[in-house]
């Protein structure tokens, strides 16, 4: 392809359709990028009124019987014996 040498002039249609197109991708891109980050954004501030449910009903729950482990597909509880908590730490 050679280099065109004067100062001003007219694209081809092909090439001016090409830019266009290419701009519009870009631009439908962007406002895409905007919309998902506005979602994340959204969702984070869910998680983390969730995590501050989740936080105080193993507070309330642990005030009520102290440290258990809790299988959540039956409900039963078992305590946490202290030499277990001691295990965990090391």
């Amino acid at each position: 392809m050679s280099k065109i040498t004067v100062d001003s002039g007219i694209l081809s249609e092909d090439e001016l359709k090409t830019i266009k197109d290419q701009q519009t991708k870009q631009g439908t891109i962007v406002q895409q990028i905007g919309v998902y980050e506005t979602q994340k954004h959204q969702l984070m501030h869910d998680l983390a009124a969730v995590n501050e449910a989740v936080n105080e009903t193993k507070q309330n729950l642990e005030a009520k019987y102290g440290s258990i482990n809790i299988d959540l597909e039956t409900g039963h509880w078992k305590r946490i014996k202290d030499e277990d908590v001691e295990d965990k730490k090391d």
